[in-house]
């Protein structure tokens, strides 16, 4: 596998974020969705990386700029082919590390309360994320968990 820095221009990775979006609307109220899409994605304070291996996607994730010392992990998901492989784990491994290389002292996400996001959810704990109160401009959502590491 190989996790390298995306551009959101390739057929392969613009269907995945669809797909991203798409599994986010049907699991989570419009006002609770925080998923960027391509555009969002875009923005000079977010890095999008890509796990591939050869020419085929296996997922994605991005890291937002908050501050010189906070970042937000975005977009986090495995292609539907590849998962329960340990794609994710990988990526947010390498976000981590990044994150870490960077400078930053915290790295906190958003994530659904509902059931269907309990693997994401047993994931970040995996990695040491700890449950908290909203940070950035999010607000307390019944639909949103909010997580930290300290890094």
């Amino acid at each position: 596998m190989e996790i390298k820095v995306d551009d959101l221009s390739g057929h392969q990775v613009i269907g995945l974020i669809a797909e991203h979006l798409q599994g986010m609307a049907a699991d989570s109220p419009p006002e609770s969705i925080h998923a960027l899409d391509l555009d969002g994605l875009k923005k000079p304070e977010i890095t999008f990386w890509c796990a591939w291996e050869a020419q085929e996607l296996l997922g994605c994730g991005a890291m937002k700029e908050l501050n010189s010392e906070h970042a937000e992990l975005k977009s986090m998901r495995t292609a539907s082919a590849h998962l329960r492989k340990g794609v994710a784990r990988q990526i947010l491994a390498h976000i981590i590390e990044v994150a870490k290389n960077r400078g930053y002292k915290r790295i906190s996400l958003e994530t659904g309360s509902m059931d269907s996001f309990i693997p994401a959810r047993k994931l970040y704990e995996d990695f040491g994320f700890l449950y908290c109160e909203p940070f950035a401009d999010y607000s307390l959502d019944p639909n949103s968990a909010f997580m930290t590491k300290e890094l």
